[in-house]
């Protein structure tokens, strides 16, 4: 059923062995206390990516609640999941801003057009695997693509980091990493889990209690005291027109003073470039590979089987994305941490999942609270990004070791290994007048092509798959 669950047991406790299924639920107080248990497992990455892409995150956070309930409705009730925001994109997102101004409104604009456009790619997607079966999915990418995919977002987001946050506080953002480190290691329940967020908190307070103790830092912050080579002021960056070091507070709470405690969250319609969505395509396979894994996984947590509903938590992925992105929001996908949430507790009702997404909605009208976020200063972000964006790239290793990818044969080493370098780099290919391919979209275009082109020349049949893509997007304790 969609909506409508039945009481288990006496609605309080769990015997031994049992679990409460997806069309169950506990007494109403319990469940409401595990839907926000839910929302605190995935606010660390859904507010954490929008931050990182420079859109609301208040936008992004209550959104992602509007997308769950879509979801659910979508896969009828029975697939649990929550949707939060994806960390695929971030890759293309910084290549669409350099190219569309920095952060101004109007790249703002761009980045949500392109997303939306893949969104609705990831929908029709969903409606090809609904019809034609997931085995589709495993031809046109199988697992040493689809972790070769997954690695290059993860690796092809080192230069932000080294570029972007890192320079701006960088030993805020060592001590930050570190903190983030023990955290993530040294606790192993629920604390473990949203560890990225507690290294984040950490990191906000210490660069808070630094301004008061050590003074301002001298660093340059992006589209900020712009210089030309004269070393006069200039309006728009560019070449000849670039952002440069001055004494700055690490944190601005001005921005705070001046919100509501009330009220709608900045919405904003998205611009469509095509140029800007080529970029952000090769997401697409990343969230394919991510909800068909997460899907397996709860059916395998259930009992159940959830294969007939694989095509449909796609569609109803690419739907929230597209929904999202059209006010403004970020892109979503199905989030490992509350899978492990149910694993824990063995509750797997999506009732609690309805709760979590009426929460979020609640949250996202506070736009003092996104105006506190927006205020986390770069350095933290390079603190927390370092991990997060590393922890990414490995689980497309993760993918490779869990299916046996045979890198001794030249067919799946030759167009992987160029398809990195080529997303590392970040490399640029310009294509003709102002449009340009680079980094992750001209991996993704070498990884998948160069690997069906080579193996067609050799007269290779697919491999099968060993085991199931990889089960989850990077969690808070994982990578978001």
């Amino acid at each position: 059923m969609t909506v409508g669950w039945t009481k288990h047991g006496d609605g309080k406790n769990l015997a031994p062995g049992e679990v409460v299924r997806p069309d169950e639920r506990l007494s109403w107080p319990r469940t409401v206390g595990f839907g926000a248990q839910h929302v605190i497992a995935m606010f660390g990455a859904t507010f954490v990516f929008p931050l990182v892409m420079g859109l609301d995150p208040n936008v992004a956070v209550m959104m992602s609640g509007v997308a769950t309930i879509l979801f659910l409705l979508i896969v009828k009730g029975k697939v649990p999941s929550y949707l939060g925001t994806s960390a695929s994109f971030v890759g293309g997102v910084f290549a669409i801003r350099a190219a569309a101004g920095g952060d101004t409104a109007g790249a703002d604009a761009v980045v949500t057009g392109a997303i939306l456009v893949a969104g609705l790619v990831l929908a029709l997607a969903g409606l090809a695997i609904h019809f034609l079966g997931v085995d589709l999915i495993h031809r046109v990418f199988p697992p040493v693509v689809t972790g070769a995919v997954v690695m290059l977002i993860g690796f092809g987001l080192a230069f932000v980091v080294a570029d972007v946050y890192w320079p701006q506080d960088h030993w805020v953002a060592l001590v930050t990493m570190v903190l983030t480190f023990v955290v993530i290691v040294l606790f192993k329940g629920f604390i473990g889990r949203i560890g990225v967020l507690v290294g984040l908190v950490s990191g906000f307070v210490l660069s808070w209690v630094l301004d008061r103790v050590a003074g301002p830092v001298t660093s340059v912050l992006p589209s900020t005291n712009l210089r030309d080579a004269a070393g006069n002021a200039c309006p728009a960056e560019g070449t000849y027109c670039v952002a440069t070091a001055f004494p700055h507070d690490r944190v601005s709470f001005d921005a705070v003073a001046q919100a509501d405690w009330f009220g709608l969250p900045s919405f904003h319609a998205p611009d469509f470039k095509t140029s800007a969505v080529l970029l952000v395509l090769p997401a697409v396979i990343a969230l394919i590979a991510e909800n068909v894994g997460h899907v397996k996984a709860v059916g395998e947590m259930t009992g159940t089987d959830v294969d007939p509903y694989v095509g449909r938590a796609v569609l109803a992925d690419g739907v929230g994305t597209a929904v999202t992105s059209a006010v403004g929001g970020s892109p979503t996908t199905t989030y490992a941490e509350n899978i492990g949430v149910m694993a824990a507790t063995r509750v797997y009702s999506t009732a609690a999942y309805y709760v979590a997404g009426i929460i979020a909605i609640l949250f996202g009208l506070c736009p003092k609270f996104g105006a506190l976020v927006a205020a986390t200063p770069g350095g933290v972000l390079g603190g927390v990004t370092v991990i997060l964006y590393g922890m990414i790239g490995l689980i497309g290793a993760k993918i490779w070791i869990e299916n046996r990818v045979n890198f001794a044969d030249p067919v799946n080493m030759v167009p992987i290994g160029a398809g990195m370098i080529l997303a590392i780099g970040p490399v640029k290919h310009a294509i003709g007048g102002e449009f340009t391919l680079e980094g992750i979209a001209l991996g993704t275009i070498v990884v998948l092509g160069g690997y069906h082109l080579l193996r067609a020349i050799a007269g290779r049949r697919p491999e099968p798959v060993v085991s199931e893509p990889a089960r989850g997007e990077a969690a808070p304790s994982e990578a978001g």
